[in-house]
């Protein structure tokens, strides 16, 4: 840029020396006797006509960028979200055309997120809603008793519906910022050993040893006290239905400098390398998985509205680990 100005500083005034030079030959030898004004006009018109065609020239170069983002955007309009526009002309249409380019790739995703959404959450209301369906049928048209066992069926599969509302509502409130967090100083060790043994009667049957272990003192931390203990039962009941008959999942919490760490450890399958960056994605699932897929982007989401952080790792045949912190409360 540097070279390009001393390039044209120096084409400018060899230009002007020049014209001069020529004014003054003409003028000597037509004997003018302005021969000072004559020049000086003549320099004058010269730096007026260099001025028009740097200008022109600056306008071109501005104009044909602002004429690309135009078009552009007039595409977007229409509903073009792959539009791009070349990054050429003046340092402010480049950057002018970089920002263009960034919104409309963000526009872009934002919109297949929400095509890939609406997909998914169809996808996941159309078992239970079919499964409703048809045992009203089967009940209206006489096939099946309206006895309790029947009717159960019916309740359960509304009770899936009903989760499934409210999780896809609270995963909307978390990646949106709008959840509301009721926060107070909760013990961890009692947060635990409370969400531990609520469990307990889902991994006797299973035949999956489910066991905590926290400190004897206190450990507190900042945390709403709800939100706490949905993140723990998310992923506990992960970990359950990951690990099979004779394995264990195993609660500990610990302090980690100004925060508290918990580890919810299983000794399942594990998860392959290759998937398991994406467990935290919103309806990510194994295809032998029964659940929708959100409870661990919904324990994410709550990790991180807290201010703390969440991370997985597993090994193939050994187990897998989910590691998050939340910040320590006062004392």
């Amino acid at each position: 840029m540097r070279r390009m100005a001393m390039f044209f500083v120096a084409g400018a005034v060899l230009s002007v020396v020049g014209a001069t030079f020529l004014f003054w030959t003409l003028a000597t030898a037509l004997g003018a006797p302005d021969l000072v004004g004559n020049v000086a006009r003549g320099v004058a018109l010269l730096f007026v006509l260099y001025g028009i065609a740097l200008a022109a020239r600056s306008l071109r170069r501005i104009a044909r960028p602002v004429g690309d983002l135009i078009e552009a955007v007039g595409r977007v309009a229409d509903g073009d979200l792959s539009t791009r526009v070349a990054e050429r002309g003046p340092r402010e249409a480049r950057r002018l055309a970089r920002a263009f380019n960034t919104m409309t790739t963000r526009l872009e995703a934002g919109e297949e997120q929400r095509r890939r959404l609406l997909a998914d959450v169809s996808h996941e209301l159309r078992t239970p809603l079919s499964v409703v369906q048809g045992n009203l049928e089967a009940l209206v048209d006489g096939v099946h008793p309206a006895d309790e066992a029947h009717l159960v069926a019916i309740l359960d599969e509304t009770k899936v519906l009903s989760r499934l509302v409210e999780d896809l509502r609270t995963l909307s409130l978390a990646e949106s910022g709008a959840l509301a967090l009721h926060r107070e100083a909760i013990d961890v060790g009692a947060l635990v050993r409370e969400t531990v043994d609520s469990f307990a009667s889902r991994a006797l049957p299973a035949g999956v040893s489910l066991e905590a272990q926290v400190p004897s003192g206190p450990l507190q931390v900042d945390a709403d006290p709800v939100r706490g203990r949905e993140i723990l039962s998310n992923l506990i009941a992960n970990a359950l239905r990951y690990t099979p008959r004779g394995g264990q999942v195993t609660v500990t919490a610990r302090a980690e400098g100004p925060r508290v760490a918990i580890d919810v450890r299983d000794t399942g399958a594990g998860i392959a390398p290759e998937r398991i960056a994406r467990i935290f994605d919103r309806f990510y699932k194994s295809p032998e998985s029964r659940g929708a897929g959100l409870g661990l982007a919904i324990a994410k989401q709550l990790v991180e509205a807290h201010g703390g952080e969440i991370s997985a790792t597993s090994v193939v045949g050994e187990g897998t680990v989910v590691h998050f912190t939340l910040p320590v409360g006062e004392s």
